[in-house]
């Protein structure tokens, strides 16, 4: 790095504190800490002031050892969370939060401290994943040991929280310059109501029920395993241990009250709770603590949940779509709305990808009307990518130019050869593939990252539906204020200011939910039109799955993205689309979800 790149990313005035947590498990509200460390750096990436490490006492059992290696006898003598505090905020104070998925980092951080009562000093964060995909470098994975390799960073001991510190902090270092390179914006955000403590709330730890669901509890009869059970208002024994008996006899404790519920525990005959009050207009039985406990005696045998239908097994690949763009990364700039939108869905359906930054992914550039006062057009050609205007660029009918557009001659640069992601496929509207046999994906979301520079809030949610494309329950519509799905089979996190992320695991999904629908929603008056394309990408453990680029046309307010559904036992995706004219709340009940007036 030279001086004056160093000086430029000086300019920034940015201080970083990166961190990494090692944890009993996977959400913040139920699993607690096991060992953190925090390194911090000045703008350019650089180490400039304390550093911390140290492994914590959770106070519990240390969950997956064969992952993080942090044993009970390793932890032993290990001080608390609220002991090493001190030490770990002086890292964090007055920087921002850098982490490799900031949203497990900052979310497990903030839910330790406000056990502790403390205030987490954290303003803003920064998720090393969502820079790498926005920056667009040439990896099949974006996982911390893959970034390493890809930048020359050797890795000592993975999932060791001080050497994990140690190698993002290179990776950072590296991710930032290149983004000065690009003139890319950094995927910051502020710390609210949506990123902040108040999205990780304590709920009770669940699994997947093994019992298959037998129906309605009816009194005078016993509990059956695979019965749906939700418990309102205040116990006598503590809810998370009642909860934990429950399980153990094989009854599927809840959240919520939906009409496949099959009982409703209260001790208060007349409880007025929106749980009770769901159970008396569904006609549900509401039995009291103590008859609980006398039928927990008794528990019948339930049926196993059955295995998958046997079906074709799943591809090891999808098969790639191929055309003459395939393997190209196309940016279109200048041009009206409908003008680019044309342009980008024509390059989709010529097998090419479709940018909407300006990333080291993009291979070719087409200009259109305007175009020259694009801010990142200096880039592009300091760059050398080949540029592309007139009547045809790509083999595509381009909208007719003016003659001050055709006063400016034709860029030629030079082609990359090592296209990222050449291999990937790329949907169009409608598209669909079989995923390869994998559980967890995620798909990725993202737009222009200056598109909604006026503060225009993007909200990406999910429905986990049935046959009739209707929720069973409140907690299978996930979104800002319900970042997690019940067993934490969808999970949503915002990773900046203009990508969000749905994590699915389809190991989890039960049997009455045959499909899962990612949505977008934006607020206010702003619609699909001032925000632009949007682009997936549908990411898998080890690779990319599919990415797809979407246009909506100009008044929507809503649109369909992509979904997730069973056919045969093999789970595929589709690339949507589907604008609607108007909000959240209207997309939500057409998906069943009941909408409070107030």
């Amino acid at each position: 790095m030279t001086t004056a790149q160093i000086d430029r990313l000086l300019d920034a005035d940015h201080a970083w504190a990166v961190v990494d947590v090692e944890t009993t498990g996977l959400h913040p509200g139920s699993s607690r800490v096991l060992s953190v460390a925090a390194m911090a750096l000045d703008a350019a990436g650089r180490p400039a002031g304390p550093r911390f490490a140290s492994l914590v006492d959770p106070g519990c059992d240390p969950g997956p050892v064969h992952v993080h290696g942090l044993t009970p006898e390793r932890l032993a003598g290990s001080p608390p969370f609220e002991r090493i505090a001190p030490q770990l905020l002086e890292v964090l104070e007055g920087r921002i939060l850098v982490a490799h998925n900031a949203a497990f980092d900052h979310g497990f951080l903030a839910a330790e401290s406000a056990r502790a009562g403390i205030k987490l000093p954290v303003q803003r964060r920064m998720c090393t994943l969502a820079l790498s995909r926005r920056l667009g470098i040439d990896v099949p994975n974006h996982k911390l040991a893959t970034l390493a390799q890809y930048w020359g960073v050797p890795q000592q001991r993975a999932h060791d929280a001080e050497d994990d510190t140690a190698v993002l902090s290179r990776v950072l270092t590296h991710s930032l310059l290149l983004a000065a390179r690009l003139d890319m914006p950094l995927p910051l955000i502020d710390v609210d109501a949506k990123t902040g403590p108040a999205a990780y709330p304590a709920r009770i730890a669940t699994v997947p029920c093994p019992w298959r669901h037998p129906g309605r509890f009816v009194a005078g009869e016993p509990l059956v395993q695979g019965m749906r059970l939700a418990i309102t208002g205040p116990t006598v024994e503590p809810r998370p241990r009642l909860a934990e008996r429950l399980t153990r006899a094989g009854l599927d404790v809840r959240d919520s009250v939906s009409r496949l519920t099959s009982v409703v525990v209260s001790n208060r005959a007349a409880s007025d709770t929106r749980k009770a009050t769901r159970a008396r207009a569904e006609g549900i039985e509401i039995i009291d603590e103590a008859t609980l406990l006398r039928l927990l005696d008794d528990v019948r045998p339930g049926s196993p949940v059955a295995a998958p239908p046997a079906g074709t097994p799943r591809p090891r690949r999808a098969a790639v779509p191929r055309g003459p763009l395939h393997g190209r990364r196309v940016l279109v700039l200048g041009g009206t709305h409908l003008q680019a939108a044309a342009v980008r869905t024509e390059v989709s359906a010529r097998g090419g990808g479709a940018a909407v930054n300006f990333t080291a992914a993009v291979t070719d550039v087409i200009l259109m009307a305007g175009a020259e006062t694009d801010r990142r057009l200096p880039r592009i050609r300091e760059a050398e990518l080949p540029v592309h205007r007139g009547e045809v660029a790509l083999g595509i009918t381009l909208p007719a130019p003016t003659p001050e557009d055709l006063a400016e001659p034709t860029y030629v640069g030079r082609h990359r050869s090592d296209t990222p992601g050449a291999g990937v496929p790329v949907l169009t509207r409608g598209a669909v593939i079989d995923l390869p046999e994998e559980n967890v994906w995620t798909v990725n979301v993202a737009w222009r990252a200056d598109a909604l520079a006026t503060g225009t809030d993007v909200d990406v949610v999910a429905f986990l539906v049935d046959a009739d494309d209707r929720v069973v329950a409140d907690e299978d519509f996930v979104f800002y204020n319900a970042p997690l799905s019940e067993h934490g089979t969808v999970a949503l996190s915002a990773d900046g200011d203009s990508e969000q992320s749905v994590r699915i695991d389809l190991g989890l999904v039960s049997e009455e939910h045959t499909k899962i629908v990612v949505a977008a929603a934006l607020d206010g008056d702003a619609t699909f039109g001032d925000l632009g394309a949007v682009t997936l990408s549908v990411d898998g453990d080890t690779a990319t799955a599919a990415t797809a680029t979407l246009d909506a046309a100009t008044s929507e307010r809503t649109m369909l993205l992509a979904e997730m559904y069973r056919r045969n036992g093999i789970w595929r995706v589709r690339a949507m689309g589907q604008g609607y004219d108007d909000g959240l709340a209207e997309l939500a009940a057409r998906h069943g979800v009941v909408v409070d007036d107030d």
